[in-house]
């Protein structure tokens, strides 16, 4: 990734590591992850938190593009956004291969060939 490309795309993503650096919020996305649609009553259910905290969870996650709800009848559904776990990711790939190389730099002077 571009020097400049790398930054918007880290920029872009600091929602979703904010979003996803509560413990609750992260177990949402995880319950989303292999459930499709669900209800606020139903991600509630054995979460051992209340249907307002996990509204107000899961529109600090929509505000990051990681969920959307739909209205079905009186009810909210809600659904994971991979894209932006997908966006996310490619980041800390890119992080991890930045510091990989680092090291190995690091290695190679500190082994007395650089």
């Amino acid at each position: 990734m571009r020097a400049r490309r790398f930054s918007s795309a880290l920029q872009s993503s600091a929602p979703v590591f904010a979003a996803l650096g509560d413990p609750a919020r992260a177990r949402l996305v995880a319950r989303l992850c292999g459930g499709g649609q669900m209800s606020i009553t139903r991600l509630a259910s054995g979460a051992g938190i209340t249907r307002q905290a996990v509204t107000k969870h899961l529109h600090v996650l929509a505000d990051a593009g990681l969920v959307s709800g739909v209205r079905r009848g009186r009810e909210q559904l809600w659904e994971l956004n991979p894209r932006q776990l997908r966006e996310a990711r490619r980041c800390l790939d890119t992080i991890s291969r930045q510091w990989d190389d680092a090291l190995s730099r690091l290695q190679v002077s500190l082994e007395g060939g650089g």
